[in-house]
């Protein structure tokens, strides 16, 4: 089956709809092999949340201000962003087995290069290049997964599986993160090397040999163009409060960057073979997916961020008080994600999203009017914790089913790897965003010190606004529905 043109409803965005009448059999080798996808996944979502919780031990040692600290966040992310599409393609061509042990042995590399190095810039260097890894191990993962389990309630199973591994890893980053921090920040670098070299061990044992494509080929200048237009926007947006946002070097660097991004359109559009076949982006279903991952990333990695540091920094909490105190949303998480593939037989992928993103916004609008300078934890903080909780329990497998649903096995890696992009790309520049508003007239070496609740407003106002805005795109189908009904 390939892709449609046509632009599925609100009603027949489900995986109930598309499946075939018999059900797949699920062997002892095909649950090893959804093992090992799940612990790679569990390793990706977990070292960015992981990471995070650490940030203000790594910036008291390293002497790393705000701006410089959210790089360590955002080099991952980039490197992860970055070349997903490529990624994709590469275990289209190559082979989906080779290039996913390859990439994981770089990232357990990486990650131990991460917890020896004692230099900033080094520091942030290995994080990119782990972030580059993981931008072949994350579409290549969801692409075997995807060819490995047929369309219908079979992957959409293996997918609530395998999402529950994705969204745990970044909610129990948070817990894994304070536990590791208090005993010394490397040791949030350092923890994922066993379990890489673990799951590169058990993949290479029992994910099957699948061939090379016979036909094809890389893009490498669209994929040159994107990552390089990339990486000047989110560096032009986080230099700009220092700089000036009308400073000639800021406007020249932000117009370099829409023509490097617009590049790869016409890349893309004359290349043999491109990295993103551009028609896809004709099916609605498919871009309101990926609208809606960069509005649930983007404004949860963000708001993340601001409380990271907001506890810690400002409130005075320890690593260990800051983990226990967002633990209610990773227990939703991991508890509640199992469930989510019924939810999404039952009520389709559409729904589940706007249900997802409504929980969010009231999330961050619960924190935005009820957080002060010294908030109540169960009025102000734990209403918040659960409502982020359940919307990205809801979103992230229903998210991922909508983005892949009806695409033919040769081109799954280009939707996951698209819909990846759009997270991490999604959730690179909204950080890069609320770190500038954050940090915004602030001239302290941290950017934060000495700040009160008042300093992290803006901030908490632009990931609400995202939360909203993706969800008005994801209800908007229904919307005109009921205004035009035909």
């Amino acid at each position: 089956m390939t892709i449609s043109d046509a632009t599925p409803d609100l009603a027949t965005s489900s995986g109930a709809t598309t499946a075939p009448s018999t059900d797949q059999a699920w062997t002892p080798r095909l649950w090893g092999v959804l093992a090992v996808l799940c612990l790679v996944m569990f390793l990706d979502g977990l070292d960015v949340s992981m990471v995070g919780v650490a940030l203000p031990s790594i910036g008291t040692e390293l002497g790393l201000s705000t701006t410089s600290l959210q790089w360590i966040i955002n080099g991952y992310v980039l490197g992860f962003g970055g070349l997903l599409l490529l990624g994709g393609r590469t275990a289209d061509l190559l082979g989906r087995r080779r290039v996913f042990l390859i990439a994981l042995t770089v990232f357990a590399i990486a990650s131990l290069v991460g917890g020896l190095v004692d230099n900033g810039t080094l520091l942030i260097a290995s994080r990119f290049v782990k972030g580059l890894a993981a931008a072949f191990t994350a579409p290549t993962a969801m692409s075997i997964l995807t060819t490995t389990f047929k369309e219908g309630p079979a992957r959409n199973r293996a997918l609530s599986i395998f999402s529950v591994f994705g969204a745990s890893g970044y909610s129990s980053g948070l817990i894994l993160g304070g536990l590791l921090t208090s005993a010394g920040w490397r040791w949030t670098f350092l923890m994922p090397v066993p379990f890489a070299v673990l799951a590169l061990v058990a993949g290479a044992a029992l994910i099957p040999r699948d061939r090379a494509a016979d036909t094809g080929g890389h893009d490498i200048v669209g994929a040159a163009t994107l990552v390089s237009g990339m990486l000047l926007a989110v560096y032009t947006v986080v230099s700009a409060p220092a700089r000036g946002w009308a400073d000639p070097l800021t406007l020249g660097s932000f117009a370099l960057a829409a023509a490097l991004l617009a590049s790869f359109f016409v890349v893309e559009n004359r290349v043999a073979h491109p990295l993103v076949r551009l028609s896809i982006l004709r099916v609605g279903s498919i871009v309101r997916a990926n609208l809606s991952i960069v509005a649930l990333f983007g404004s949860y990695l963000s708001f993340q961020f601001m409380m990271t540091i907001f506890l810690q920094s400002v409130l005075g909490w320890s690593p260990l008080e800051m983990a226990l105190g967002l633990l209610p949303a990773g227990i939703i998480v991991a508890f509640g994600s199992p469930f989510v593939g019924r939810l999404i037989d039952a009520f389709g992928t559409a729904r589940m999203i706007i249900a997802a993103l409504t929980s969010l916004s009231l999330g961050y609008l619960w924190f935005l009017f009820a957080g002060s300078d010294q908030p109540d934890y169960t009025i102000a903080i734990l209403p918040s914790v659960v409502l982020l909780g359940v919307g990205f329990a809801l979103g992230f497998t229903s998210i991922m089913a909508q983005a892949t649903s009806g695409v033919d096995d040769s081109e799954q890696g280009l939707a996951s790897g698209l819909v990846q992009t759009s997270a991490q790309v999604g959730a690179a520049l909204v950080l890069a965003l609320t770190t500038a508003l954050v940090t915004a007239g602030s001239h302290t070496a941290t950017g934060i010190s000495g700040a009160g609740f008042h300093q992290f407003h803006s901030g908490l106002v632009l990931v609400t606004g995202v939360a909203l805005l993706g969800l008005l795109i994801t209800v908007s189908p229904l919307l005109r529905r009921v205004l035009n009904p035909a």
